[in-house]
């Protein structure tokens, strides 16, 4: 009699499934789902703009209220991003930006873009990933499909936040559905849009994974299916941890090769000649943004907890950390040559976003850099085309506004230090009027060096 109910039940749930499935996926093939987007920064926005583009409504949520006032009024708090979108998004009957958590309850398909980052032991913070779950349990409903976009490790999406989805008193795989599609944002990459980046797919149950497709099919141009959810988490930080090990290469080798006088530039584009085996990276002043510096990390943690220690992801955070103080001595080298002293120095940085051509400081060496300078006397001072002031971060606190790039400037300073190879930098009156330059991004490279003495670091 035991086995007859189970198997009854058992059939119950799986045409339940099946009709849940089938309800969603038709609102998907008729562009009549609602989207929800939870997290309107540099991973969410675009999204928005992927979805919006595909024909679908969606409601946008932050906690933050300024985003989402500045979003009503078509103001661009993402410079990278330009003006015409935000603009095009407040005119749309498609979109609302909203900080009203049970407009939520609207969205057929939830997607979570928080901020995943590092504790004070560089251990995973996921407060981010578990309010925002939160969020979405409580105004969670039969029919929809919640997607987690965030970095993380490997069991987040199944481990942490399955069980509180179904505190609801719904079942995931019945009621709801739950994927994971890792983030592949390049903030500041000219001419290709977040539709056009190749995506991963991975569900914790396979359903889960046909309408997470379902969906991401109609919104990306490229979408590969992976078997679970814990291959693509897994996968995301494979992409990062490949970067961080190899930029860690670059980075050791030019310390080395400083030493024995042979520019680490030249090696890199004599080795990338070779067609096959080898990627070029570059060498720089540390590790910046929200993936590199801190995903690894992630895998780091969830290693040690089966006993094992991941020696290349820790050597490399190290090599790559140790990059600002290795900055700041050639400063000091370089103003010893000219009888100065790094204390008293005027020293003019160029660029501190972590990257080119884009507003965003996030896990920027140049704060470091800049930490390090001021703590040995500097009277520091910058320019950045693209950030005005410098803003909080979590772990430095930068009273400093931009100034404008003048001959003036760049005659008063005593050594001009470029962290950011920003391109709305004119190199060359830089080179005619600076004294000392000391370039950590090869910015100077093929600008005539008649006046300036040029340093590489």
């Amino acid at each position: 009699m035991t086995q007859i109910t189970t198997a009854a039940a058992s059939e119950i749930e799986l045409k339940k499934s099946l009709d849940t499935c089938n309800m969603i996926r038709s609102k998907l093939q008729d562009k009549t789902a609602c989207i929800g987007v939870v997290g309107l920064g540099y991973v969410g926005l675009p999204l928005v703009e992927a979805v919006h583009n595909a024909g679908y409504s969606v409601v946008g949520f932050d906690v933050d209220q300024t985003k989402i006032d500045q979003l009503n009024a078509g103001q661009s708090y993402l410079k990278h991003l330009g003006g015409d979108l935000v603009s095009k998004l407040a005119d749309s009957n498609k979109f609302e930006a909203t900080s009203t958590e049970s407009d939520l309850t609207r969205a057929d398909v939830v997607v979570l873009c928080v901020p995943t980052p590092l504790g004070k032991h560089r251990e995973p913070d996921l407060s981010f990933v578990i309010k925002s779950t939160e969020l979405a349990a409580r105004t969670l409903r039969p029919g929809q499909l919640v997607v987690l976009e965030s970095t993380t490790y490997p069991g987040t999406t199944r481990d942490e936040m399955m069980p509180i989805l179904e505190r609801s008193g719904l079942k995931c795989g019945v009621d709801f559905f739950l994927a994971y599609s890792p983030e592949r944002e390049d903030p500041g990459r000219a001419g290709v849009s977040t539709s056009q980046i190749p995506k991963l797919v991975g569900g914790v149950d396979e359903n889960s994974t046909d309408l997470a497709m379902d969906f991401y099919t109609r919104v990306i141009d490229r979408v590969h299916r992976v078997e679970s959810a814990e291959i693509a988490e897994a996968a995301k930080l494979l992409e990062n941890i490949y970067r961080a090990v190899n930029i860690a290469l670059v980075n050791e080798l030019k310390v080395i090769l400083d030493r024995l006088g042979i520019d680490i530039w030249k090696v890199v584009d004599a080795a990338a000649t070779k067609p096959f085996g080898f990627q070029a990276f570059y060498p720089g002043p540390g590790l910046g943004g929200h993936c590199i510096p801190i995903d690894p990390f992630y895998l780091t943690c969830k290693a040690k907890e089966t006993g094992y220690t991941t020696k290349f992801i820790e050597l490399a955070g190290e090599v790559n950390a140790q990059m600002p103080g290795y900055v700041v001595s050639r400063v000091a080298e370089a103003l010893n040559r000219s009888n100065k002293s790094i204390r008293g120095s005027r020293i003019l940085i160029l660029g501190i976003a972590y990257k080119p051509n884009v507003d965003d400081v996030r896990e920027s060496p140049a704060a470091e850099i800049i930490e390090q300078l001021v703590h040995h006397g500097a009277n520091l001072y910058y320019h950045d085309p693209h950030v005005a002031s410098f803003p909080d971060m979590r772990k430095h606190q930068i009273d400093l506004e931009s100034v404008p790039l003048t001959a003036n400037e760049l005659k008063a300073a005593d050594c001009v230090l470029i962290v950011t190879d920003h391109d709305r930098v004119d190199y060359d009156l830089v080179e005619r009027e600076a004294s000392l330059v000391v370039d950590t991004r090869n910015a100077m490279h093929g600008v005539e060096h008649a006046n300036a003495t040029i340093v590489k670091a």
